[in-house]
């Protein structure tokens, strides 16, 4: 279903955003990759970008093609870097890149977040998810003072923040106006090089717990897949909505927060 379909992929060089890739590849699409980091395997084309300047993503919109058929916003770091670059990074970049390739979207096109379970929290921090959605990148700085984001909370913050803001786009004129469907992908645990920054971060601790409520972490192979699907017209009418893809994390962590 993807035989012919030209993918942006950001996170291309590493963990879920390789293996995305690699597996689009596969299935016949041409791939554009984007990354801050050479990638070790071959791509239809790849694009050097720091998703934390402006002035890079709006270097790397330039040199993306007219048209394309899907984005897919991989790219993410775990919080260790800070609370202000990975607010910048995991949400609020992804949002002014996935804006600019709007227009280049062709009808019926796609966007996929990769979110996470760490989001899980935002409906119970709505009002300062909705604050920090709203604002501009400009105001990052007071925002995190204003709620005192230490580096720890702000990965969860970050795909909170994601999460809420994919909902919203859906339903957006920019996208919806021409049938663009906006979704994301969370994953639980995933073995790759991020897996340790987490542990740095939240403790071996939560880590574990998540890990055996389901068994085992998850790898690469396991989330690429459904990213694709929801870039193929075999989801074409899904529009708006989250998948858990994490062994069944979320409905563990569901029966044990809402008792049943």
């Amino acid at each position: 279903m993807l035989f012919g379909k030209t993918l942006v992929v950001t996170g291309v060089s590493s963990g879920i955003g390789a293996r995305v890739g690699a597996l689009a590849t596969a299935l016949g699409a041409d791939v554009i990759g984007v990354d801050v980091n050479q990638p070790a395997a071959p791509l239809g084309a790849f694009v050097t970008c720091d998703l934390a300047s402006p002035a890079a993503i709006a270097d790397c919109v330039k040199a993306l093609p007219q048209r394309i058929d899907a984005l897919c916003n991989v790219a993410g770091v775990s919080g260790i870097i800070g609370a202000r670059k990975t607010l910048a990074i995991n949400f609020y970049s992804l949002r002014a890149l996935t804006e600019a390739i709007a227009p280049r979207i062709r009808e019926g096109g796609a966007v996929v977040n990769v979110a996470s379970i760490a989001g899980y929290g935002w409906r119970g921090n709505l009002e300062r998810a909705k604050t920090f959605v709203a604002a501009p990148d400009a105001d990052i700085d007071a925002l995190i003072f204003r709620y005192a984001i230490g580096d720890a909370d702000s990965y969860p913050l970050s795909k909170e923040l994601l999460l809420l803001w994919t909902m919203q786009a859906a339903h957006q004129p920019l996208f919806k106006a021409r049938g663009v469907r906006v979704n994301a992908v969370s994953p639980g645990p995933v073995t790759t090089p991020i897996l340790g920054e987490f542990r740095q971060i939240f403790g071996d601790l939560r880590v574990d717990d998540d890990i055996a409520r389901v068994g085992r972490a998850g790898a690469a192979p396991d989330i690429a897949p459904p990213i694709l699907f929801l870039c193929s017209d075999g989801a074409r009418w899904i529009n708006g909505a989250n998948l858990p893809v994490d062994g069944g994390l979320e409905a563990s962590i569901n029966s044990s927060v809402l008792g049943f």
